[in-house]
């Protein structure tokens, strides 16, 4: 639900990330970064059921996220906000930066030569 006078801005940012919180949807505000589409284009590309996705729009559509209009017998969607495809760019990097990390890590461990590492592969050569 968008932002209300009155009401307390962190409840309105929870509803926006819950509104967020579905693969299909970010799917379909990812396609919609790229610009507008019709309901039977996003079907295509996400691959979801006509009404599986109306339903997931429509989570959208209600938290102020994603608009719509007909055009003849189309319905075309679009982001309300620009902004939501930086929000997408932001998660992205703070994800990309988070693998990046655990992959350092991984190599630290891997290249380790240590008492731990030494007994660790002594023990694999016991059980293997």
């Amino acid at each position: 639900m968008p932002f209300t006078p009155g009401r307390p801005l962190a409840e309105a940012k929870a509803d926006l990330f819950k509104a967020l919180a579905h693969p299909a949807r970010i799917r379909v505000l990812e396609l919609l970064a790229e610009g507008d589409h019709t309901v039977g284009e996003l079907a295509a590309a996400t691959g979801l059921e006509l009404s599986h996705l109306s339903q997931q729009v429509t989570v959208l559509r209600r938290a102020g996220i994603v608009d719509s209009r007909r055009s003849g017998s189309n319905v075309i969607c679009s982001l309300c906000d620009p902004q939501t495809a930086e929000l997408l760019a932001v998660a992205r990097r703070m994800l990309t930066a988070h693998l990046r990390q655990g992959q350092a890590l991984l190599e630290a461990l891997d290249g380790a030569d240590d008492a731990v590492a030494l007994a660790d592969s002594a023990r694999g050569a016991r059980t293997g």
